[in-house]
């Protein structure tokens, strides 16, 4: 795997790790656009495989259009399959139905294949057409399912919920879901956290911050014991403690955290 920290594209979410699973509430349909465009354009640069899932308010071919005008040599990468732009209720919902097992299995060889014709990784991006509909219980389980399936894999993903239908329960659920969850309104950013992320015991010891800085490079608990000079299992004992400390759900999100709140950095700590 190449360079663990990857270019976002957009400025609120900087570099994060592979593995990263962010969603952004957006309140206008160009607030889509202008945050989806980067991203994409910031990962075909990369050497990534981008595909984007839109639906409404954005059809495949209004988003073709808007990153054709966006990107340089955008066609060329349409032309040359470095990107794919599917809608999104044939891919979530093929024949009307939803297939969690097919959803993820999907994704996989996406990736796979990404990978055998030499990508450094994939960059993900996909609507939700889900909201106030009865497909939400279960597409939520997909989100948490899809955390466990990028941990340790070349892969980003970046979710997008329209404001206008989202209520404060949907909006603090899927915070919780992803491992960062922004807002965008009106072109200005804002943070979106559960409650209790500002409970959070931010006092990391060196060396937890080290074995994160570690993380974000893309090593595992075998090489950080390596490089580090300690055991794995103690390499192991010091992120746990990290990811409760940060509030966590896993290490994955326990370095976005720390990258987004600067308790580490691209240099070492």
């Amino acid at each position: 795997m190449s360079t663990a920290l990857r270019k976002t594209g957009v400025n609120v979410l900087g570099d994060m790790p592979w593995g990263s699973h962010v969603c952004m509430f957006y309140e206008s349909k160009d607030d889509l656009i202008d945050t989806v465009c980067p991203y994409f354009r910031a990962g075909l640069e990369s050497n990534e495989f981008c595909l984007w899932v839109p639906s409404k308010p954005v059809t495949p071919e209004e988003g073709r259009m808007a990153l054709s005008r966006r990107i340089p040599d955008f066609d060329r990468h349409l032309a040359a399959r470095n990107m794919e732009i599917a809608p999104g209720r044939e891919w979530y919902l093929k024949a009307g139905q939803f297939d969690l097992d097919r959803i993820l299995g999907t994704w996989d060889e996406k990736l796979r294949g990404a990978l055998a014709k030499g990508y450094d990784g994939m960059r993900v991006s996909g609507n939700a057409l889900w909201v106030n509909t009865k497909h939400w219980n279960n597409f939520c389980d997909y989100e948490r399912q899809l955390n466990k399936m990028l941990a340790g894999k070349p892969m980003t993903v970046l979710c997008t919920y329209p404001i206008a239908v989202s209520g404060a329960a949907e909006v603090l659920e899927v915070a919780r879901i992803h491992h960062l969850a922004v807002a965008r309104r009106n072109g200005d950013w804002e943070l979106v956290e559960p409650a209790a992320a500002a409970e959070r015991d931010h006092s990391l010891t060196p060396r937890e911050r080290e074995v994160l800085w570690w993380a974000a490079q893309g090593k595992s608990a075998r090489e950080m014991a390596e490089i580090l000079g300690i055991s794995e299992r103690t390499v192991n004992e010091h992120s746990q403690k990290a990811i409760r400390k940060l509030g966590a759900a896993n290490r994955t999100q326990a370095v976005a955290t720390a990258l987004r709140e600067r308790l580490i950095g691209k240099n070492h700590p």
